[in-house]
């Protein structure tokens, strides 16, 4: 099959249309919030050990930190541990646009009977690229065949019949199912023995991965000391969660209006990144770096530039609240 690129590795380069000064009376950039707001627009990258569910975990973050609302970036089984996005408060506004990032895994595969490590390579080589999968009995959504794309998988290690193996997939892939599939092209079955996940788009392993414990002691230490570096140890700004997503920063002057759920026009662009295609999920920010909104591209990276006029990207999910930039756009009258 032909090989698919993940979300992480595809490589765009920041192009200007326009330039302008953003005005410092309003917003901050991402990483100078307030505490109080670095919170309330914050994502945590939480190990999530086996037994509790993915809401259960959820659940106690909100409980520790005293919020009103959390949301997280992908379902684990109750066994499976690894990276859980949780988002807080605000945050949970860009839970969907984790489910364009991809994801990774680590699994243990048990093969039902023995296979030679050329076979079981080639096997994987196979499964590469868009695959037909239908969800197991057990999942949460309608057993309807449909596709997903893999895009890549690793041979680890093997011992005997137990196979490791490391897989980056789409969203939704199930990998229970995988392996069962895995199995069937070997001709002696298999199935998921144990699994880890290792990466959810941006969040990986040993790029600050905490536990509910870590979170508990630094949030309590923060509370005692005023120390915002022990806030900022556990908790990223939202906008970490839109870092595989192209992106277009605008003026100023349109992003209250945006707020109200308008449509990007050109004008409004300044700059963007390359390989920009029509309907591509795209996110638009200040030029502090604070997420705006999320969008569908209406034209490419080439066409926006050239464009003085028009609609270039369709809001679809407003992420930054109301006010915080001035309004600077007229409402037509009845």
């Amino acid at each position: 099959m032909k090989k698919i690129s993940a979300p992480w590795e595809i490589k765009r380069e920041l192009v200007v249309k326009a330039e302008e000064e953003t005005d410092p009376r309003f917003g901050h950039k991402p990483e100078e919030r307030p505490p109080k707001e670095h919170i309330k627009f914050g994502v945590i990258n939480l190990d999530k050990p086996a037994g509790p569910s993915s809401h259960e975990v959820s659940a106690w973050l909100k409980r520790i930190l005293g919020l009103g609302r959390a949301g997280h970036g992908g379902t684990l089984d109750p066994k499976v541990t690894g990276i859980l996005p949780v988002t807080l408060e605000e945050a949970t506004k860009v839970v969907g646009a984790l489910l364009l990032s991809g994801k990774e895994y680590v699994c243990v595969m048990r093969l039902h009977s023995t296979v030679s490590e050329d076979r079981i390579r080639a096997v994987l080589d196979e499964f590469c690229g868009v695959i037909y999968q239908r969800p197991p009995l057990r999942a949460s959504v309608k057993r309807r065949l449909r596709t997903r794309k893999i895009y890549y998988l690793e041979l680890l290690e093997m011992e005997e019949r137990n196979v490791l193996f490391r897989v980056g997939c789409e969203a939704g892939t199930y990998i229970r199912k995988l392996c069962f599939d895995l199995g069937e092209a070997l001709g002696c079955g298999a199935h998921m023995q144990e699994l880890r996940r290792t990466r959810v788009g941006p969040f990986i392993e040993d790029n600050g991965l905490v536990t509910l414990h870590d979170v508990s002691y630094l949030f309590m230490q923060w509370q005692e000391k005023g120390d915002e570096s022990l806030l900022r140890k556990f908790v990223y700004p939202m906008e970490k969660a839109l870092e595989p997503l192209p992106k277009i920063y605008i003026r100023d002057s349109a992003v209250d209006a945006l707020c109200h759920g308008a449509h990007l026009a050109a004008p409004g662009v300044l700059s963007l990144e390359t390989e920009i295609k029509p309907n591509d999920a795209v996110a638009v920010f200040t030029q502090k770096g604070e997420a705006v909104a999320l969008s569908q591209a209406l034209a490419s990276t080439e066409d926006i530039l050239k464009m003085d006029h028009g609609f270039v990207a369709k809001t679809k999910r407003v992420l930054m609240p109301r006010g915080i930039y001035p309004k600077m756009w007229r409402t037509s009258k009845s």
